[in-house]
């Protein structure tokens, strides 16, 4: 459960960040705007707090629409999904930064050189600085998921039956906190090890190529 809401998280999260980083460079002052202000509320509020809103009201809200519409519905929001939102919605806000910062560190004239050959935007995008935006985004991106993998924890609140509340309903049946807790942290150690053995590969096949300047 804990990792398959990490993996369900990450392309979200990832595509709230990419698109609010793109937001960041638009001309439209309307876009940039949404997207600081998205990106400083949920880098502000603490994770769990996100989590509480969104679970509980999540709920209300839809409730509230079901009302509205003359649906005779009792509306309850699951708690992966509501983890998956709270998650990716923290993850996107972070993820944003490091991927605008890597979209900036693409050298300038590589896509003045890309236009110069008559490629549209779109193009320019995709073929010239999405593949350099990743070779410098791919560290900062790293550090998120395991962050992320960690926050995975907070779901044990709203009752989804992840690694840490299974770990907590061991220990208060069997009054033994330090056994239980071990165990848990060393599942957490490994999936951690092995995450960033993934994103040390990641980053040498990004890196295939170039030559770091001495």
């Amino acid at each position: 459960m804990t990792v398959g809401l990490a993996l369900a998280t990450l392309p979200f999260g990832l595509a709230l960040g990419l698109a609010a980083a793109l937001a960041k460079t638009s001309h439209i002052a309307t876009a940039r705007g949404l997207a600081e202000a998205y990106t400083t509320i949920f880098r502000a509020l603490p994770e769990l707090l996100t989590l509480l809103l969104i679970y509980f009201g999540g709920q209300i809200l839809l409730q509230k629409i079901a009302a509205a519409t003359g649906l005779p519905v009792d509306v309850q929001v699951s708690p992966f999904v509501a983890g998956l939102v709270a998650l990716a919605l923290v993850f996107g806000a972070y993820s944003s930064e490091v991927i605008l910062a890597a979209l900036n560190a693409v050298e300038r004239g590589q896509i003045e050189a890309a236009r110069s050959f008559g490629m549209s935007p779109r193009q320019v995008f995709r073929r010239v600085r999405l593949p350099q935006m990743l070779r410098f985004a791919l560290p900062g991106l790293g550090n998120n998921w395991l962050v992320l993998l960690k926050d995975t924890s907070l779901v044990s609140v709203i009752a989804l039956s992840d690694l840490l509340r299974e770990t907590t309903i061991a220990v208060q049946a069997t009054r033994e906190p330090f056994k239980f807790y071990a165990v848990a942290c060393v599942i957490y150690l490994a999936m951690t090890a092995l995450s960033t053995l993934a994103i040390a590969r990641a980053e040498r096949a990004a890196g295939r190529g170039f030559r770091s300047a001495r």
